[in-house]
């Protein structure tokens, strides 16, 4: 091992200093600030209402839409349910729509927020944007996987 680091020479060292540190700052420019929903998020349940974040996208790496319900008691379905779309961006990473969110979610005086962990599959709805029991045909990552682990089933 040490003989290897003696053969770079110190400006190499230098340069694979430098490039660490500036993606190291990157990943921290990148990084988004907390909101105060995602705080309450981490809390788990503090009663109702219940705001339900889900995230969907045309495959398991890029959110292309956010869907929000609030849920005011148990067993009721959503009582108010908004959407926010990206056709380019991950909308985890736009502020506009974390700040949306935030706002939506505010607006309903919320106890507890349920984030969905990951993507839950493609972002157009069955019945609406494809025909009921086909897979969406603008997004083939999710044809045979399973939505919530997105695992293969056929």
């Amino acid at each position: 091992m040490r003989q290897a680091h003696r053969q770079v020479s110190d400006s190499t060292v230098a340069e694979a200093v430098v490039a660490f540190s500036w993606g190291d700052a990157l990943r921290k420019i990148k990084r988004r600030p907390t909101s105060q929903w995602r705080k309450k998020a981490r809390k788990g349940f503090r009663g109702y209402p219940v705001a339900t974040v889900a995230f969907y996208g045309p495959d398991n790496t890029r959110a292309s839409k956010v869907a929000v319900g609030i849920i005011l008691g148990e067993g009721e379905e959503p009582a108010f349910f908004e959407r926010w779309h990206s056709d380019n961006e991950d909308v985890r990473h736009i502020e506009s729509v974390e700040s949306a969110v935030a706002e939506f979610i505010m607006a309903h005086d919320v106890m507890s927020v349920l984030i969905t962990d990951g993507l839950l599959g493609c972002p157009h709805e069955e019945g609406i944007d494809y025909a009921e029991g086909e897979s969406c045909p603008e997004c083939p990552y999710w044809a045979g996987r399973d939505r919530f682990s997105g695992e293969r089933i056929q």
